[in-house]
């Protein structure tokens, strides 16, 4: 039963009310005064699920006695009941952090709503968000049976994304788990059936949205109408975390066009952030740009050509925009970068923030972190926390207020790797535990996709005789040697490079300043 402390010195006058709330199966401990009020709620605090305030009481003051109430309790809602509807007492009391603000005469249906909305919301919405999930979960499993285009897919991982994030503290959790992974094993096998066929000659094939597409698709009109435009590229960034931090940069943003595209594979930035800068597939950054591209088995940085590509890009479709390019792995350089925004005039910025793949690698190696981020929901949160707090933050506020197009978008997302698969390859193979690129790679593994002609795909060959494998779903690669020790160690953690809903398709979206 909850307990509702009611302040009021015409408490005798609520009789009614209290006997209303008692057939509703609430329990009301009665006060005249802030003095007694205080006696009661310093003795009984943790049995009170709300308190009803009168703002207009001789002695010590409603508003007095809101200060000491939240001043001992600040957990306990309170919802002030005034006659008077004075625009300084109204702020005074929010000020305080009310619950909730009646003004008199109130009827008894406005006290069981208040009731309601402070102390069932949670329990009511949570029962709400169930029922309709188990209405839509079969219309969710035909959907994932009968997805023949990559508007349906891109469709599925709305929906799923939608309900991960409604049903995260949510009994119902492991049902949505296991629709996601069903989910992602249709995909696998439609991507395995048609990846190959959406290159070659281009102008014959329709493909989706994809990585080398990404300048042309959503920059360069943008700046064809004379828009000042800031990229932000997120490293890592799942659909998922994108509809976590939108609230955020709603305050200063209007979304122009919310879509998604899809990632090349493999989906690591050597190859996916490239090739949006480059505009081109791998192997013709590898042909047209040797200087630029690293190989897999290079000591140096994978991605350190990124501002030279982007001006290869703009040289051959003989744009003569100029532009700012900032990578920033550190909250200090990020504010550097504020600092500069404000003379900018360049038509182009293009901005890299690391965080939260960093964030991802930080994960695989600290088991404090493994704590923190221990599942999808944990992982929103935190990348949520990095939002709101870092210099991020601030970064995208500012570019509002100079009048800045947005365009926000990834390389890739990233997946939660559960199951680890054998696979025989040589000395000279890559590391990643996604994908693996090398010779006479051997995986008994039924769930990976195999590219034995990488070519056809824009792929580089390290060698003559080099294929590619994929993970797929929450698979990951380990060796048969010290195989249970790397099953236990890549077990729960967020890794990207292969082929799921998370990985592939990823938020592409143009916002812009609400001043």
């Amino acid at each position: 039963m909850n307990r509702i402390l009611w302040v009021d010195d015409e408490i005798d006058l609520l009789q009614p009310y209290i006997i209303y709330l008692k057939e509703k199966n609430y329990e009301v401990v009665t006060a005249s005064n802030g003095e007694d009020a205080l006696e009661v709620f310093s003795h009984q605090h943790s049995a009170f699920s709300i308190v009803f305030l009168d703002e207009n009481m001789p002695g010590m003051t409603g508003l007095e006695t809101l200060q000491e109430i939240k001043r001992l309790h600040p957990e306990v809602p309170v919802v002030m009941i005034t006659k008077s509807e004075e625009e300084h007492i109204m702020e005074q009391a929010i000020g305080e952090k009310i619950a909730d603000y009646l003004i008199k005469p109130v009827n008894p249906s406005q006290i069981l709503l208040c009731l309601k909305k402070h102390i069932h919301q949670q329990a009511i919405v949570s029962e709400q968000v169930q029922q309709n999930y188990r209405q839509e979960w079969s219309d969710i499993s035909y959907m994932i049976d009968t997805a023949t285009t990559i508007e349906e897919w891109q469709a599925i991982e709305r929906t799923l994304s939608k309900w991960d994030i409604e049903l995260e503290n949510s009994s119902m959790r492991s049902l949505i788990e296991d629709q996601r992974t069903q989910a992602n094993a249709a995909f696998a096998k439609w991507i395995a059936k048609n990846y190959v066929s959406w290159f070659g000659n281009t102008d014959q094939i329709t493909r989706p949205i994809m990585s080398p597409d990404v300048m042309k698709h959503s920059v360069f009109p943008l700046l064809d109408k004379g828009e000042k435009v800031l990229l932000c590229v997120i490293d890592n960034f799942r659909y998922d975390q994108w509809k976590t931090i939108q609230p955020l940069i709603s305050e200063f943003y209007t979304i122009r066009s919310e879509e998604q595209y899809t990632s090349i594979l493999p989906t690591a930035t050597q190859y996916a952030r490239n090739a949006i800068f480059s505009g081109l597939l791998p192997l013709q950054i590898q042909t047209m740009y040797p200087q630029y591209w690293v190989e897999e088995g290079d000591e140096e940085s994978k991605n350190q050509y990124e501002k030279e590509l982007v001006r290869t890009l703009l040289d051959r479709y003989r744009r003569r925009e100029t532009f700012n390019y900032w990578k920033v792995n550190e909250s200090d350089f990020c504010e550097r970068v504020i600092a500069q925004l404000k003379g900018v005039q360049t038509p182009l910025n293009v901005v890299v923030l690391n965080f939260i793949d960093m964030l991802s690698h930080s994960r695989t190696e600290s088991k404090m972190m493994r704590e923190l981020a221990n599942d999808e929901a944990a992982y929103r949160s935190l990348t949520l926390s990095w939002f709101r707090h870092s210099p991020t933050y601030e970064l995208l506020r500012r570019a509002a207020e100079l009048g800045f197009t947005l365009v926000l978008t990834t390389d890739h997302g990233t997946t939660r790797v559960k199951n680890a698969v054998q696979i025989i390859a040589d000395k000279n193979t890559n590391t990643n535990i996604r994908y693996k690129v090398g010779k006479a790679l051997n995986c008994a593994s039924k769930n990976v996709f195999s590219i034995e002609q990488p070519k056809r795909v824009g792929l580089p060959c390290p060698n003559v005789s080099s294929s590619y494998a994929f993970c797929t779903g929450s698979d990951f690669f380990a060796y048969p040697n010290q195989f249970n020790y790397y099953a236990q160690y890549y077990r729960n953690t967020f890794q990207h490079g292969g082929i799921s809903l998370e990985e592939m398709i990823i938020p592409l979206v143009t916002l812009i300043p609400k001043s």
